[in-house]
């Protein structure tokens, strides 16, 4: 007998019930959320049965115990399943009857289940943006600190090394003192867990191709890669970087009726951290000279700084989908910064260090003639010495594109970073007497 069960999971219970393909009740039932009490209990199931279950916190585990022993698991979206099925009466036992009928008519909303890797990268980034909230709020409490007392700070930013000398020797009362010592001593013990967290990241960073083709895009660096790789998951998921970009609440909200549509902000829906990192890195774009650093600051001049800031971020979205997708490069990184970040993710992991190439001057022109110089790579040079995919030239790019890129005059620049180059070394100043 086919049967439809739908589980209210909670951290200590699970609420179970069963129902058949009539959608009469055949059993209800509480068991505890153990492992040993869910495998019991999974020895009663039968390759013909589909068990359904909202997103929870240990949701991923229950759902992978009874994978085996089921027909079909389904993780549904607890805030598309309120808006089906809101009743006026909600306890357990409802909610899982609920999700078995929904699951029987085949209307239940499901969510997409990540493999193991998304969800340890998911985890790891978690921690991280909790880790560096944690140290915020530390730091806001110092200020406040201060602020209570009406101390004025002569810095601009409190936590650097002349700031906190200067928090070391202004006068607080001995009470006050205590607790920004105390504040002190947290950050100091964040700041260690943040570092630990960190080189596990770049191990993990190292490990995936996918986030060196992301460091490229101007803004990202590897925290920002491996959030955007953990919140989007399976790319194939996504018929465009339109619907990865509204997966994560970067377009616009709609409401329309018959001939009237009214465009409002962003839906703010899925990975807040993510969105967060992305438009972080929009808002680096205002001081590039490719064609996004182009568009946002073409948007910033017509709109508001936040229009343009959510505007490029969701560009950012649909160009990493397509690099990832084509395991592409970003065309127009500047070759300089890009070298730099992933040699220092390089040295950082495996600590293997380079030397440049073609230092010093010419040979056969005298010094004066030639002073020394360097020499900064192309993004093709670039993508080589890192063992990346090779970056299309201008040339080899399609019509329409070259048209496009035309029209924002960036031609130049596009040249210009698809071409090896040398430029004067500084000379060290000397100390006057």
């Amino acid at each position: 007998m086919k049967r439809f069960i739908g589980l209210d999971v909670h951290k200590a219970v699970v609420e179970v019930c069963v129902i058949d393909e009539k959608g009469e009740r055949v059993f209800r039932r509480r068991i505890d959320c153990t492992r040993e009490a869910l495998l019991r209990f999974a020895e009663e199931l039968t390759g013909e049965d589909s068990v359904a279950l909202e997103v929870t916190t240990n949701a991923w585990a229950v759902a992978d115990l009874l994978r085996p022993f089921v027909g079909r698991i389904v993780v549904s979206n607890p805030m598309k399943t309120k808006a089906i099925a809101e009743a006026k009466v909600k306890t357990d036992k409802v909610d899982a009857e609920v999700l078995a009928q929904l699951l029987r008519c085949d209307y239940l909303p499901s969510v997409w289940v990540p493999d193991d890797v998304t969800r340890t990268l998911r985890q790891l980034t978690g921690r991280r943006e909790r880790l560096v909230a944690e140290r915020t709020r530390l730091k806001n409490r110092i200020q406040s600190v201060l602020a209570s007392i009406l101390v004025p700070v002569p810095v601009k930013t409190l936590f650097c090394q002349v700031g906190l000398r200067w928090l070391a020797g202004c006068g607080l009362p001995a009470e006050l003192r205590a607790l920004v010592e105390s504040d002190l001593r947290l950050i100091a013990v964040v700041d260690q867990e943040i570092d630990a967290l960190e080189a596990t990241l770049r191990q993990q960073a190292w490990g995936l191709p996918r986030v060196r083709l992301l460091m490229t895009v101007p803004g990202m660096d590897y925290c920002v890669a491996l959030s955007l790789i953990a919140a989007l998951g399976d790319l194939s998921r996504f018929e465009d970087g339109e619907h990865a970009a509204s997966y994560l609440g970067l377009t616009p909200s709609v409401k329309q009726s018959a001939a009237t549509c009214h465009y409002g902000p962003i839906t703010k829906r899925g990975n807040s951290h993510a969105r967060w990192l992305l438009t972080q890195a929009a808002q680096n774009m205002a001081r590039q000279p490719g064609p996004l650093g182009v568009f946002f600051r073409r948007l910033a001049k017509r709109k508001c700084w936040n229009v343009a800031v959510c505007a490029t971020a969701r560009k950012l979205v649909g160009v990493a989908w397509l690099m990832l997708k084509n395991n592409e490069p970003y065309r127009y990184a500047n070759p300089t910064t890009t070298q730099r970040k992933l040699s220092r993710l390089r040295v950082a992991v495996t600590g293997e260090l380079r030397k440049p190439e073609h230092k010093g001057r010419r040979p056969g022109v005298k010094n004066g003639a030639n002073p020394p110089s360097r020499l900064e790579p192309s993004l093709q040079r670039v993508c080589e010495q890192e063992g990346l995919p090779p970056v299309h030239g201008f040339e080899q790019l399609p019509a329409g594109e070259q048209q496009v890129l035309r029209t924002l005059g960036v031609i130049d620049f596009v040249q210009q970073i698809n071409q090896d180059r040398r430029s004067p070394r500084k000379s060290p100043t000397r100390a006057r007497n």
